[in-house]
């Protein structure tokens, strides 16, 4: 699924990174714990969270995910938004709820991480 694609099923704005038809995303991950996101996530994850501070982006580049998508209509400060712009990480912000949000992609056909191997 490309990351223009998860744009349109989560009805999401982009709030950095704009050649969204490029970007694959091979899994999601759902989850407001970074500790969780390290312990869970795997490279090529869709990270879908209600933290909008910093550290998000800082953790999602130890993880490697490929974007972020913030839920519940909650949109990060500009200077979290410019450490993705600087680390080529993609945000998108929607205003659904995370538990729909993930339901949604998994209709569609995105896998979570625990059922892609490694």
């Amino acid at each position: 699924m490309t990351l223009e694609e998860v744009r349109q099923i989560l009805e999401a704005d982009v709030l950095a990174g704009s050649d969204l038809h490029e970007i694959h995303v091979e899994m999601g991950c759902g989850a407001d714990l970074m500790s969780d996101v390290l312990a869970f996530s795997k490279m090529g994850a869709l990270l879908l969270t209600g933290l909008t501070n910093a550290q998000v982006v800082r953790t999602s580049d130890m993880a490697d995910v490929v974007a972020v998508c913030f839920v519940r209509g909650k949109v990060p400060s500009e200077e979290t938004i410019k450490l993705a712009i600087d680390g080529n990480l993609p945000l998108l912000a929607t205003g659904l709820p995370m538990f729909e949000s993930c339901g949604r992609l998994y209709r569609k056909g995105l896998q979570g991480c625990s059922e892609v191997c490694d």
